[in-house]
């Protein structure tokens, strides 16, 4: 029988796959992605991080146990210096003005997004901060683990693909899964909330990579 997680998976394959596939992922991995492209994308992403850290946050705050409270707390110090500082130099080699690093005119998209985490981290549910922080990373996972995704092209591409692959990204997004399917919620209302946020999030992802081609 299928899992919590899996089944939400498979509710939303057609915005999943769409954004596995886009576009986007396809010329980062290839390496073929315009700087003016990245750099847009970086610009807006990097306005989640206020949100996602305080996401993380909460997922400390309302874990059920010391052991899983640790594990954000870690999440949360690799967010603070491996991801934080490949935005830095990004911005450096992009060539970035301080001002569009720090206050940026932010796409409907990007506040969507936004808006949609702070929704979650405000529900203060366990199992809605999950679903929308496995959505963020379970989707990366997938694309950065395609069979084409290689080493090619600029240090901020192969950067960000880097950010999202491998063992110890991999335990955190199985980890992710394992709590959610372990917290499916049993009330209904609580199930629709938590399906709700996964599917908007999925929605949400795939904008996110069209607005990379629009200002």
């Amino acid at each position: 029988m299928a899992t919590f997680s899996e089944r939400l998976r498979a509710t939303n394959a057609a915005g999943w796959d769409a954004a596995v596939g886009h576009r986007f992922v396809d010329e980062l991995l290839a390496g073929t992605l315009a700087d003016d492209v990245l750099a847009h994308y970086l610009v807006q992403d990097y306005q989640f991080c206020d949100a996602f850290t305080a996401l993380l946050g909460q997922g400390c705050a309302s874990a059920p146990d010391l052991d899983s409270r640790l594990v954000f707390a870690r999440q949360l110090g690799m967010f603070a210096s491996d991801e934080n500082t490949y935005f830095v130099d990004s911005f450096d080699a992009l060539g970035v003005p301080d001002r569009d690093r720090s206050e940026p005119r932010l796409t409907d998209t990007t506040a969507a997004f936004d808006a949609l985490m702070r929704e979650a981290l405000h529900s203060r549910s366990y199992a809605q901060v999950l679903a929308v922080l496995l959505v963020a990373e379970w989707l990366y996972l997938d694309w950065a683990t395609r069979p084409d995704a290689g080493d090619s092209g600029r240090p901020e591409h192969v950067g960000w693909i880097d950010l999202h692959r491998g063992p110890a990204f991999t335990t955190w997004v199985d980890w992710l899964r394992a709590q959610l399917d372990a917290h499916e919620p049993t009330d209904d209302g609580e199930r629709r909330a938590v399906e709700s946020v996964f599917a908007r999030a999925v929605r949400c992802e795939l904008a996110f990579f069209d607005a990379a081609y629009h200002d």
